[in-house]
């Protein structure tokens, strides 16, 4: 079937960018098998971030997704990250590590990466969070690559159809991980994706992506059905050999704890959804007190070594959508095409 913002594409299946969880691997994987494949980019610093272009190319001629965000930095709040740090110094003194100046940081879209980008000439160039500024989207969009960013809501998809982006991904309060949202903070307005979906099909002209609680054929049929243009799936390919999810990650989407998710800001700063551990117990899942994006990271990510070191989970962000059950330890390309058995 031809999708309308991609005509070169197979199937109508993209797979959800995920940083932390997935490299080049797995998009190279479900792009060679017809489907859209992402490679999340936000953590990659120019070097990885070309190494890993280098190795797509290598590997496949079909076209891959480079996804980014579009978030700003913000101003460091020293009173509130000492308020937050301090929240967690039981669990210093309970694992006997020192709390930790900075962490790994989600950087935002900036010209020296645009640069990198319109080298490499991706066919397609998607945004979380928005939008960048204007004359980084130009520079993208004069290199020919097509153009998707999320929308939570019916008024930050009319947004970013004016800023005359492509396709638009319409994602659901179920979906793994972060929330794209955007024009708002208030997570009242997040809701389901097949409510969502009717609202931004009937609201837009462009194509219209169908994201969140998505895990097989049968709800891949159902949002085509409504007039989606194609599904993203992120959740379901957790399990996939060609991931890098962690086994603790994976043994947690096997095991019951995978039934139970929550939206939480205390690992990044934002709202994101994933699995209720003892780091969500004890201090979310919505925290006050948590930094703006992306600073809330650096005070538990030395909590999350060290547990992690010993076999726990308690302080590692298990990203999770509502759907996990069929995330299966099966090769990416098999299950993309189990994606589109029904069609």
């Amino acid at each position: 079937m031809s999708i309308p913002f991609l005509p070169e594409l197979q199937l109508p299946i993209i797979q959800a960018p995920m940083a932390g969880v997935q490299g080049s691997a797995l998009a190279i994987a479900v792009s060679n098998a017809g489907g859209l494949g992402s490679l999340p980019c936000a953590m990659l610093g120019a070097e990885a971030l070309q190494q890993e272009l280098d190795t797509i190319r290598r590997q496949t001629d079909r076209p891959v997704n480079l996804n980014f965000f579009s978030h700003q930095m913000p101003v460091p709040d020293p009173a509130r990250a000492r308020a937050w740090q301090g929240l967690f110094g039981r669990y210093y003194r309970e694992l006997d590590v020192e709390p930790a100046a900075g962490g790994p940081l989600r950087r935002p879209f900036d010209q020296a990466t645009a640069d990198i980008v319109c080298a490499w000439r991706p066919q397609v160039v998607s945004f979380h969070f928005g939008l960048p500024d204007t004359g980084l989207l130009e520079q993208v969009r004069s290199c020919g690559a097509k153009i998707l960013s999320s929308a939570t809501t019916v008024e930050e998809a009319l947004w970013l159809e004016a800023q005359g982006v492509d396709a638009i991904i319409a994602q659901g309060v179920e979906a793994g991980g972060h929330r794209g949202m955007f024009l708002s903070d208030d997570i009242t307005t997040q809701i389901g994706t097949m409510a969502l979906l009717p609202q931004v099909l009937d609201a837009v002209r462009v194509p219209v992506i169908a994201a969140g609680g998505i895990a097989d054929a049968r709800g891949v049929k159902a949002a085509l059905d409504m007039g989606a243009a194609a599904v993203q799936l992120g959740t379901a390919y957790l399990l996939c050999p060609e991931a890098s999810t962690s086994a603790l990650h994976r043994a947690a989407l096997q095991s019951p704890l995978a039934r139970h998710t929550v939206l939480t800001n205390i690992f990044s700063g934002r709202p994101a959804r994933g699995m209720v551990n003892r780091m969500v117990r004890d201090l979310g899942p919505m925290n006050p007190l948590a930094p703006a994006f992306p600073l809330a990271t650096a005070a538990s990510a030395p909590l999350r070594t060290r547990a992690e070191s010993q076999g726990s989970h308690d302080f590692t962000p298990l990203w999770s959508g509502q759907n996990a059950s069929a995330c299966k330890p099966i090769p990416a390309a098999e299950l993309t095409r189990e994606l589109v058995s029904l069609l």
